[in-house]
């Protein structure tokens, strides 16, 4: 038994560290001169677009881009849905551009005519994404439904959210981006 204390003591050490590390899935740290945010990755593998003609990262630069993983059938993505669909409708005539990452969880999550009964049910007019392949999901480095991540104006990460909550957090760093942005961006009346 003796031999065995030392293993138990660091176990415990890891399972301790583990369980007292804050912030393990918080925001990413705020970027610096010596240390800029990671650019976001090019949508990869997508198997349909829907509400729109393919997107591109590169097209969409100088603008403000949230990107949305979800699935339809994930509880908190149907409550997250109707902030995303707010800062949509409230923002998009400032430059923002919201795009819904839909990669499935389930089998039956993959079949395009589930996924446009969904985007139909759930009223949603922005883009959408379907990443059956896991592709973009894999290019993120994403883990969770739903996550969003925060683009600035360069192709920049410049904040993530896993799962629910943080709503006026969100909202209030897409207008920080949007202030930033400046006019250059808005789209024309």
């Amino acid at each position: 038994m003796p031999t065995f204390k030392p293993v138990i003591t660091l176990l415990a050490a890891c399972l301790f560290a583990a369980a007292c590390s804050p912030g393990v899935y918080a925001d990413p740290v705020e970027p610096t001169h010596t240390s800029p945010s990671p650019v976001a990755p090019e949508f990869t593998g997508i198997d349909h677009w829907i509400n729109t003609a393919p997107l591109s990262m590169s097209q969409l630069r100088g603008k403000v881009i949230l990107v949305e993983f979800w699935t339809y059938s994930c509880i908190n993505c149907i409550h997250v849905a109707p902030h995303v669909k707010q800062w949509h409708e409230q923002f998009k005539d400032q430059g923002l551009v919201v795009v819904g990452v839909h990669t499935p969880e389930y089998g039956y999550e993959k079949k395009l005519e589930n996924l446009q009964a969904a985007v139909k049910r759930f009223g949603i007019t922005y883009p959408v994404a379907q990443d059956n392949g896991y592709l973009t999901w894999n290019a993120y480095g994403n883990q969770y439904w739903p996550a969003l991540y925060l683009i600035d104006k360069e192709g920049r990460i410049v904040y993530q959210h896993f799962g629910e909550g943080a709503y006026a957090t969100t909202e209030a760093r897409i207008q920080k981006l949007l202030s930033a942005q400046g006019t250059q961006n808005k789209r024309p009346d």
